[in-house]
């Protein structure tokens, strides 16, 4: 027999749990590095904490060059972030997709 009453409060659990687990992501920072030259740290939330380039990597006659490696690291640490947080949030949930 289903109880629905102990259905609901697990349900209600789950959320919570889910609920500090995305602040926690939120939260989180990752860093993502291209040799010495570019250093990209983004956020769980998705955002760009912040950039570094070391001054070796640029160069005046080939700006093209570090703008792609800047993008480059800048697509690598949000990758990190979003695997890290699908990963999280799969681990708390069971696999099941909540659409979260």
């Amino acid at each position: 027999m289903v109880n629905i009453a102990k259905m609901m409060k697990q349900a209600q659990q789950m959320q919570g749990r889910i609920k500090e687990t995305q602040a926690e992501l939120e939260r989180m920072e990752k860093t993502f590095r291209i040799g010495r030259a570019i250093e990209v740290t983004a956020r769980g939330d998705h955002s760009v904490a912040k950039v570094k380039i070391a001054p070796e990597a640029v160069d005046p006659e080939d700006v093209e060059a570090l703008e792609d490696l800047v993008m480059t690291a800048v697509n690598g640490a949000l990758r990190q972030v979003k695997e890290i947080s699908q990963q999280r949030m799969s681990e708390l949930t069971g696999g099941m997709d909540l659409g979260i």
